[in-house]
């Protein structure tokens, strides 16, 4: 049987070439007013998801990602 990947996943998470899961930082969406331009501008860079979570994400997402 196919395995069905999860949907919020995928448009959440990139796979990289190397096998990283990548991911866009939260806290970047509104109420930005109160943070500053310090962490705004951190924000913006995204990051890989650690190995213990890579793990889990795997197996809701069976064939990778685009």
């Amino acid at each position: 049987m196919k395995l069905k990947t999860k949907k919020a996943a995928t448009k959440r998470l990139r796979m990289t070439k190397s096998g990283l899961l990548k991911k866009r930082n939260a806290g970047r969406q509104h109420i930005l007013g109160k943070k500053t331009r310090k962490h705004k501008r951190q924000l913006r860079h995204s990051g890989y998801v650690s190995a213990t979570d890579a793990k889990r994400i795997r197996k809701v997402l069976p064939y990778g990602t685009n």
